[in-house]
């Protein structure tokens, strides 16, 4: 039976016209449509009736056999409702427990929420009080503060400094009990900022560092340090950019001096080349190394301050806050401005009036002895600098004057150790010196060409000679102000003798009459002494020019050697001279300290510098005064000791003998060093005799000097004979500027007179019935001297 049942279901749903009920995509109208279409509605009515009728038995049949199965179903359906109505139940009893826990929760919850709000406003009411007290209070103080000048400024800053934080991130409008203090605070940042500013302009104008540190420090404390340094600095290069424009103005350097004329006479301007012109120019070019020099000192003297400044309370350096996050320092920047100023400006002037460059390239040694005059100027400025700050610092607590990593550098290349400022100033004149080197050669060509001529048979006549030497010691002469100048004009003078002897080759004779010996001069003979002899004048005059120019180019270094032995023997005054001999047997006499320092240095100096130059006479002649001033020097330090024991004498004895040894090789032969070497030889004898016996010697007078025996004599007497020095309240080294400033003997012996006569009264003031017996050997000497 369920074999004929699944055959008639199969049959079924195979059938054509059942087959659109088993789509997914079945629509009631289309189907609908499509039979009214076909007109067949009555036959598919009956196959739809009887599909149907079979779908109905076929239900019967499954019912019927099954219906012990669908049986077992309903009863489970019953069950499921059983256990769905209990689910239902506990759901609900769930939902009632989550109401109740939601009903304590919500209520403390928003409660919470709602004192957390209270206690957020309370807080901020509560800061905004705290900060409302503070600026009240800072107020009222900073009215205090400012009443007291430039003495509070930096406190004044503080507290402004303080009032910016408490204002950060709130909105104090509409608080009307700091209104007034709100409006009174904002004028008083103004007032304080440009009291700073005309500290800040006043201090670095005089160079004083305590007013600048002040500045500095009110300027750290509003918190803009960096701000106001860089506005600064950037006034004093726009004013020196305006400074350069208006020097190399050709319009004012062609302006007539009085415009005003008679009526109806029309003023022409002046030309380029005319003295009046010329003279303006270099008016203006010196007006303008001033100008540059001084604006420079001010950021050196800004600079050096910032380095040393120090904040009081964060101990941050003011320059590390410049030049943080890899700025330049700002003398750095400053100085590559205004040397990129000067090269710009220069070459714009210059392409737009051929005056200026006719007068740059004519007088360039003029325009380079300016630029040497301005950095010669700036590096003196910056070795004082040190100096006047260090004694300074000690009456301006808020300086930091300790030594530093700063010290010792070159304020140009702090920072920038490859940077060269002299080279980076003198490269705007490349130009004019490449163009003046080219007429200084035509200039020194020019006579040679002229006193030879195409097909000359003479050589220069000695009036035509001295034009040529003229020539190039004047050239020589112009350019001595500067080494590289000079060098490169004396290759162009090198070059000019070449010429020459190529000239006065061309005229010698070479045939057979020149080298007869039987007969008088020939003409050849002639011709060739005269190019000798026109020769040999040439040579002597360009070697006594030549030896001019090597003077010149050596002093400076012999001038830095000679200052640096003087201070080495001045430093003999720190050494202890008046113990007494140690043991009588075997006398302690060891080599003092300063000189030990002295021949280290002079034997170092002549291994490390003058070692190479291969003219050793001329070095040894340049030294040799060197040696003679420090053998004096050495004398006149060693009679200005006081007081001198025994022992010390013994030491002394030593640094006599060992002070030969140390000028030794500076010189060939000590003893060619003449009077000095005499001098200190019979200077060392008399540290052992009497007074008496002293003033008797023969050497006084001739060899040593009075005033230098009657300062020795001064460390036998009591304290109360002071030494000239000590009654004027010199120091050692002013004392010995003086002698060297007055090298006569009757200054000298005025001045000993002087302390002598201080001394007498100094007795008689205090009632002493005798004086010292020196005094009288003194008295006696000095009188001697006077007569002689």
């Amino acid at each position: 039976m369920e074999d004929a049942g699944e055959a008639s279901t199969n049959s079924l749903l195979k059938d054509e016209c059942y087959t659109d009920f088993l789509s997914e995509e079945f629509d009631v109208k289309t189907y609908t449509a499509q039979a009214i279409h076909h007109a067949v509605i009555a036959e598919q009515l009956a196959k739809l009736a009887q599909g149907i009728s079979q779908l109905d038995k076929e239900l019967h049949s499954q019912v019927v056999a099954r219906h012990e199965d669908l049986l077992a179903q309903a009863t489970g359906i019953e069950s499921l409702e059983g256990v769905l109505q209990m689910m239902q139940t506990r759901i609900s009893a769930l939902q009632a427990a989550v109401d109740r826990i939601r009903a304590k929760i919500v209520d403390p919850y928003n409660k919470i929420v709602a004192r957390i709000t209270q206690l957020a406003r309370l807080q901020v009411a509560c800061d905004l009080l705290r900060r409302i007290i503070r600026i009240l209070y800072l107020s009222k103080r900073l009215q205090v503060q400012l009443q007291g000048g430039s003495r509070e400024l930096t406190k004044a800053a503080q507290s402004l400094n303080e009032l910016d934080y408490l204002s950060q991130g709130v909105d104090l409008s509409g608080i009307e009990v700091i209104e007034n203090d709100l409006l009174l605070i904002s004028r008083a940042r103004l007032e304080v900022e440009n009291q700073a500013k005309r500290l800040l302009e006043q201090g670095t104008e005089i160079q004083n560092p305590t007013q600048v540190g002040t500045a500095l420090q009110v300027f750290y404390n509003l918190g803009t340090l960096r701000e106001t340094i860089s506005s600064v600095v950037g006034g004093y290069r726009t004013t020196i950019q305006d400074n350069i424009a208006s020097a190399l103005d050709i319009k004012g350097l062609t302006q007539p001096t009085n415009p005003r004329g008679a009526p109806g006479r029309a003023v022409l301007p002046t030309p380029g080349g005319s003295a009046a012109f010329r003279a303006a120019l270099w008016t203006n070019l010196e007006k303008l190394m001033d100008q540059i020099c001084a604006a420079c000192r001010q950021v050196q003297h800004l600079q050096k301050v910032l380095m040393k400044k120090r904040d009081p309370v964060t101990h941050v350096c003011f320059i590390d806050e410049i030049i943080k996050d890899g700025q330049p320092d700002i003398l750095y920047t400053f100085w590559n401005d205004v040397t990129n100023s000067l090269s710009e400006q220069f070459h714009k002037a210059t392409e737009a009036s051929s005056f200026l460059k006719q007068a740059f390239e004519g007088e360039y040694p003029k325009l380079l002895r300016l630029y040497n005059e301005l950095w010669r100027r700036l590096q003196q400025y910056s070795d004082s600098l040190h100096g006047a700050l260090m004694s300074s610092g000690g009456m301006d607590i808020t300086l930091d004057i300790s030594t530093s990593e700063t010290d010792g550098l070159d304020l140009f290349t702090h920072g920038k150790q490859d940077y060269n400022p002299e080279k980076a100033l003198k490269d705007s004149l490349q130009p004019y010196e490449a163009a003046y080197l080219s007429k200084s050669l035509s200039r020194l060509f020019d006579p040679i060409n002229l006193v030879f001529p195409m097909g000359g048979r003479n050589p220069p006549s000695n009036d035509e000679l001295d034009s040529i030497i003229k020539t190039i010691s004047s050239e020589l002469n112009v350019a001595a102000i500067d080494p590289n100048l000079a060098l490169a004009v004396a290759k162009n003078a090198a070059k000019t003798v070449q010429l020459f002897c190529v000239k006065s080759e061309q005229l010698l004779c070479t045939q057979g009459d020149a080298s007869q010996v039987i007969g008088p001069l020939t003409e050849g003979q002639r011709r060739n002494i005269a190019v000798v002899n026109s020769l040999y004048r040439l040579q002597q005059a360009v070697a006594k020019a030549v030896q001019v120019l090597m003077s010149n180019a050596v002093q400076p270094l012999l001038q830095s050697v000679s200052d640096s032995i003087e201070a080495i023997i001045i430093t003999l005054h720190q050494e202890d001279f008046s113990g007494q001999v140690s043991s009588p047997d075997k006398p302690d006499v060891p080599c003092s300290l300063y000189m030990k320092e002295l021949q280290g240095f002079i034997s170092r100096v002549m291994s490390d510098y003058f070692r190479h130059f291969q003219c050793v006479d001329f070095i040894y002649e340049s030294c040799e005064s060197i040696a003679q001033r420090a053998i004096e020097l050495f004398v006149r330090h060693a009679s200005l000791l006081r007081p001198l024991g025994e022992g010390g004498k013994m030491r002394l004895a030593a640094d006599f003998a060992q002070m030969e040894m140390a000028v030794a090789p500076m010189c060939r032969r000590v003893s060619d060093l003449g009077k000095p070497y005499r001098m200190l030889r019979s200077f060392r004898p008399l540290l052992f005799q009497t007074s008496n016996l002293i003033c008797s010697s023969p050497a006084v007078g001739e060899l040593i000097p009075f005033s230098t025996l009657l300062h020795f004599l001064f460390s036998r007497a009591p304290p109360e004979l002071k030494s000239p020095h000590q009654r004027t309240e010199w120091s050692v080294a002013r004392y010995s500027q003086w002698l060297d400033d007055h090298p006569s003997e009757r200054d000298r012996l005025a001045l000993i007179r002087g302390s002598l006569e201080a001394y007498v009264q100094s007795v008689r003031a205090r009632q002493g019935k005798e004086f010292a017996p020196i005094y009288p050997i003194m008295l006696q000497l000095l009188q001697r001297a006077s007569s002689a």
